[in-house]
């Protein structure tokens, strides 16, 4: 039986004590943060992260993200706590961005994929820092969902996911940005984007200079994942994803070419597009700016989904600001499978 907390309307500290008890207790509870859902559990509680990985067949070795709703914590979790780490999170905490910094014995190498780093953050969400606050819990929480698919951004997806096998989802409505937050590592010198996220890599580099960027990013493979969605095939519909990247309307006769030989093939063709029309099996406008499609895009592959599509032919966008973050999640949703046209 999963207990579901209805708080789209106001925050109600009552109910959300109930979901602090069961994180207080080694229980597993979905809640709602500005990027997207998380399933979380008590971060320093080795039987409570084992839950996490086993109810989301997450590989052991893809760390987690530590969710905290003070500076302070960040002491009980970090061993040193570079300038850098002081001036951004002043700056854009709470908020999308995470940072890598040496693990405190005190976390458990399950939580942090065996790496002698942890990954820690403060989200914006009212609701998600009231359950840290109320459980006096540090929550290790990665997205609520069966490992490799997309990202859920409504209470509505981590139920088709979870329901019936974690014993608390809270219900926040859809969540305000739609992909995961930017990761930082500040171990390194200068710091390294380890994965781009919620917060455009444009306004770090304003604040701190040029930063690094691992070539995970782009797609390179590594051995060993510093942060969640540098490893693993993440974000996946099960319908085959292509990502078709150029000058709009170039891109747009791709697609339609594209429609046309699948059709051919008995396949049923889905595409993700920002604006236009195609007379495909199902179309989904993103959006007309990054915002807009970094909000939309993993709700998207999963109607798609839904729809039954076997095919899912997806309009790339310029990799600035949430693009960035965006081509970074279609790419890995697509397998890397991409047509460039020049």
């Amino acid at each position: 039986m999963t207990i579901i907390i209805n708080m789209k309307e106001s925050l109600n500290l009552r109910k959300i004590r109930i979901a602090a008890r069961f994180i207080k207790e080694g229980k597993l509870v979905a809640f709602p943060t500005e990027t997207v859902y998380g399933l979380g559990g008590d971060a320093l509680n080795e039987n409570s992260v084992k839950k996490i990985f086993l109810t989301k067949g997450r590989p052991a070795d893809n760390p987690l993200i530590v969710h905290i709703a003070s500076f302070e914590q960040l002491y009980e979790l970090a061993s040193t706590i570079p300038k850098e780490a002081k001036i951004l999170a002043k700056r854009f905490w709470p908020g999308p961005l995470t940072f890598v910094l040496p693990k405190r014995d005190e976390v458990p190498s399950i939580t942090t994929g065996g790496l002698d780093t942890v990954a820690v953050r403060m989200p914006a969400n009212e609701i998600a820092l009231s359950l840290i606050k109320l459980s006096k819990k540090p929550i290790a929480a990665p997205s609520a969902n069966i490992s490799g698919k997309p990202s859920p951004t409504s209470a509505e997806h981590v139920v088709d996911d979870f329901y019936g096998k974690i014993e608390c989802i809270i219900d926040g409505g859809e969540t305000e940005i739609g992909v995961e937050s930017t990761v930082l590592d500040l171990t390194s010198k200068p710091p390294t984007l380890l994965r781009p996220g919620g917060l455009p890599l444009e306004e770090i580099e304003r604040v701190i200079g040029k930063i690094k960027i691992h070539p995970a990013v782009k797609g390179r493979i590594v051995d060993v994942a510093r942060a969640p969605g540098m490893k693993y095939r993440h974000y996946a519909p099960s319908a085959q994803v292509i990502v078709i990247e150029g000058k709009k309307d170039r891109v747009h006769e791709k697609i339609v070419e594209l429609i046309d030989k699948y059709h051919r093939e008995g396949l049923k063709v889905g595409v993700m597009a920002t604006g236009g029309f195609y007379d495909a099996d199902a179309f989904i406008d993103l959006g007309r700016n990054s915002e807009e499609v970094a909000r939309n895009l993993f709700k998207a592959l999963r109607e798609l989904d839904k729809k039954g599509v076997d095919i899912i032919l997806a309009e790339g966008i310029e990799e600035k600001g949430l693009g960035l973050a965006v081509m970074n999640r279609l790419k890995k949703a697509a397998g890397y499978r991409t047509i460039l046209l020049r």
